[in-house]
């Protein structure tokens, strides 16, 4: 784990991912805010390009959570049998879509304890739905965010709890808004796992990794 970076070079980190993409934006389709609860909870242990090709049907007939709960447990595990876990998906997805119905009057909720007492949605699922729609500086970390944060020394922690307080504590506030998003892009795209593209990183002058790919 690279220790924690100064003030001054993750203003510069983050400068530049924002010159390099002022406004990055999560990859999974959705049509409004529940279709997108809902392509996170798939999103777990799956690929956003996998979710995406399952739900662009899916969305076309169940795009708010009376319509989910009209096509059925049967109706959607159709849909999303290609995605990891899903049959315990489907069946978090009409349970939250009939919590949604019945104490919520159809809506999604907007602050996170709501959002994480629904069925198979954790803080990081929240946190996304926060960010993305509501514009929240809400960190959700994945894998990416927790290898990239670690190996770099913009947010180094133990766990995902900890690099998630890295974040807040240290990134600054006009940088918040996107942080995760750029986090997970550099990871999904450039410092990947096995082969990073050192050559080819924004920040590698800036980065603390010391098996650099060069």
């Amino acid at each position: 784990m690279a220790k924690q970076l100064d003030y001054h070079t993750i203003r510069e980190i983050f400068a530049r991912f924002q010159a390099a993409e002022p406004e990055p934006e999560g990859e999974l389709e959705h049509v409004n805010v529940y279709t997108l609860l809902v392509a996170v909870a798939l999103s777990a242990q799956a690929t956003d390009a996998g979710v995406n090709k399952a739900t662009r049907a899916l969305f076309k007939v169940a795009d708010t959570p009376q319509k989910m709960l009209d096509l059925g447990l049967e109706g959607l595990t159709e849909h999303i049998k290609t995605i990891g876990l899903f049959r315990q998906k489907a069946k978090n997805i009409i349970k939250m879509s009939q919590i949604l119905v019945d104490e919520y009057g159809g809506e999604v909720p907007n602050s996170r304890a709501a959002l994480q007492s629904l069925p198979g949605v954790g803080r990081k699922t929240a946190n996304v739905v926060l960010n993305m729609w509501w514009k929240q500086p809400a960190q959700a970390v994945d894998t990416h965010i927790f290898r990239v944060g670690n190996r770099t020394g913009i947010c180094p922690g133990k766990d995902v709890d900890a690099v998630e307080r890295a974040i807040e504590d240290h990134i600054p506030a006009d940088y918040q808004l996107h942080a995760h998003h750029w986090l997970i892009l550099h990871g999904r795209y450039v410092c990947v796992a096995r082969k990073p593209k050192c050559a080819v990183c924004l920040i590698r002058d800036l980065c603390q990794f010391e098996d650099k790919n060069l």
